[in-house]
């Protein structure tokens, strides 16, 4: 695949992942939004620039968020639900998968799934 081929399918899947149906969040090891998609700040009814200025345990309710999260950290994945709060208050319930990767030389977590109700 030459360079322009690659450029234009890294652009298609990105476009591709911020419009597409699952909520991406990618973070970093100290819990801080770096990036997430379209689909994760219509379900939670923040904005982008709102949700990259929270870290996880703004948005996650469970209270072992934190000890859960560095779990993760340490064993380079995890899956499972969470409860997420959204900006009105209510509450959906995030199946997940999430795994640890290294995009532009920064080791980032990305946390990919699908809201429940």
């Amino acid at each position: 695949m030459g360079a322009a081929e690659q450029l234009i399918q890294t652009s298609l899947l990105g476009e591709a992942i911020d419009a597409g149906p699952a909520l991406v969040f990618v973070a970093d090891d100290l819990m801080r939004y770096v990036a997430v998609n379209e689909a994760a700040c219509k379900t939670l009814g923040y904005t982008r620039d709102e949700l990259l200025a929270m870290r996880v345990t703004d948005v996650v309710a469970d209270g072992e968020a934190p000890g859960q999260y560095y779990e993760m950290v340490a064993q380079g994945f995890r899956h499972g639900l969470a409860t997420l709060t959204c900006r009105d208050g209510r509450t959906v319930r995030f199946a997940y998968r999430a795994e640890r990767t290294t995009v532009g030389g920064l080791e980032l977590f990305v946390s990919v799934g699908f809201a429940e109700g």
